[in-house]
């Protein structure tokens, strides 16, 4: 089943975020290898095409897992939260409809 795990970021969470973001990054990269990966992202504190000066507010992960518990597990142990990054995370079931 698919899970979308979204995440709210610390204020000014920038520099927690750069140093950490090697290691998130390799754990999507897994969940792509293996298949399991639908899409991934920051969300920008403003509206531009790229992320500007006032940084990223959280994240967006939508992955296909076992179980619930089993995206639990697998979000708590995200490098961002670990590292502090993330003030809070939500992980919930997630229906594709559309495309």
């Amino acid at each position: 089943m698919l899970y979308a795990i979204i995440a709210d970021d610390i204020a000014e969470s920038a520099e927690a975020r750069s140093k950490a973001r090697p290691a998130h990054l390799y754990r999507l990269e897994e969940l792509k290898r293996q298949g399991r990966l639908v899409l991934a992202g920051p969300f920008p504190a403003t509206d531009p095409p790229t992320i500007g000066p006032a940084g990223v507010t959280g994240s967006l992960i939508v992955a296909e897992f076992g179980s619930l518990g089993e995206a639990e597990s697998w979000a708590s142990a995200d490098p961002f939260v670990e590292s502090g990054v993330y003030a809070s995370v939500l992980v919930k079931p997630f229906l594709k409809t559309l495309p």
